[in-house]
Order: structure tokens, then sequence, then C-alpha cells
């Protein structure tokens, strides 16, 4: 079976609650995925002033090896004014081994992400990370319409998420955490990445 990895990278726990519920639509789906976290890379000292919680026991560091032990990846990323957070452009900077490998060619990926308003950049975020795909030849999976048109479109109430993957709003001060509108949408776009990548996989294996 495809092994799909969720990376992540929170400071506050938004992007971990998304995980969660697109771990279980892949689940749903009748696929497995782990989840990981990128490292760390502010001191203890400016996270205890951020007031940022303990990061999960249960979620574990992802290592430079992570791309070799997976097939397909979801990639859960905050924003910092419309683009990716250091800790994020740090984890893929430790990947040049593997981008001279050219071990990602032809791997799956997708995203979802958080952000404090409708102006955060959910689009913006996403759209400056494929530079990183782009370079190890992987292969794009967004979420689109045809799954969740009646939930990305719905206009009843304030809520994240796009073509290009799930998304939650965390509020000015953070304190917002993700709706069930939000968690369904992340939950459906984690069933949609497995059965698309699920039929690469098996082709490929053709």
């Amino acid at each position: 079976m495809v092994k799909i990895a969720i990376i992540t990278y929170s400071l506050y726990g938004h992007i971990d609650i998304l995980a969660k519920a697109v771990q279980e639509g892949i689940t749903e789906a009748g696929g497995t995925a782990d989840i990981y976290r990128v490292e760390e890379t502010l001191p203890p000292k400016a996270l205890k002033k951020l007031l940022a919680p303990p990061k999960p026991k249960d979620i574990p560091v992802a290592g430079k090896d992570i791309f070799k032990k997976y097939d397909a990846f979801l990639f859960g990323i905050p924003t910092r004014y419309g683009n990716v957070p250091a800790q994020w452009a740090n984890f893929w900077d430790q990947t040049g081994g593997i981008w001279v490998e050219g071990s990602l060619e032809g791997k799956a990926a997708g995203f979802f992400t958080s952000t404090a308003s409708f102006g955060g950049g959910q689009d913006s975020t996403i759209k400056n990370s494929l530079d990183y795909l782009s370079h190890h030849g992987m292969i794009i999976i967004p979420l689109g319409y045809k799954s969740c048109f009646a939930e990305l479109s719905c206009i009843d109430e304030i809520h994240g998420a796009g073509p290009w993957g799930a998304g939650t709003l965390a509020g000015p001060d953070g304190t917002r955490t993700a709706s069930d509108l939000e968690l369904r949408i992340a939950s459906i776009q984690g069933h949609k990445f497995f059965n698309i990548v699920k039929r690469l996989y098996d082709d490929a294996l053709k």
C-alpha cells in the first residue's frame, strides 16, 4: 500500500488539528498516514514569550531521511505574511542531497494551511511552497472543487480553505480553532488525496 506522511509545522496547534482531520480522511478512504512535524528553530525563551503550548509528544520530528521512507506527502503550513515560516524553510534547506539524487522525482504532494484572517494569505502561502516541489520534480495534487464544492462555496459561515487545500482561520489572537466545516474539508482532502495517489502508485507498479 502507498505510504503517506503528513508533515507539519504548528506554533499554536491549529495545523495539528487540521492534520488529524486530513489523516482521518485518508483512513476513511482505506489508507494510512503518519503525522510528523518539522524541527522548531525558535529558542524556548522565545516560545515562552509567544505563549506557545508545548509540542505534541505524539507527533515526532521529521528527520532528513523522511522523504525516502514515504511515497506521498501532505504538508501543513501556517502562514507568515503570505509566505512560509522560517521553520519550514529550514526543513527544506536541508534537502539539497535529496535534490541531487532526485529521490523525490514523481512523488505526490498536497498542502493545507492556517492563517489569522482572510487576508493572511492561505493561497499565496501554498503557491510560495510550490517552488520546493517543482525543484524536486514532485507531482502537485490540489484540493480542487469537485469533492467539496458545497463546502468551499459556503457563505453561511466564516471559514478557511480553497482550491489549493484545506485551511483554517486562527483569529487575530490565535484563539479560534478549526470549525466543523473546516475539519470536514480537511477530511475530504485526505480522502481525495489518498484515492488519487493510490491510482498513481498502482499504475507505477504495473
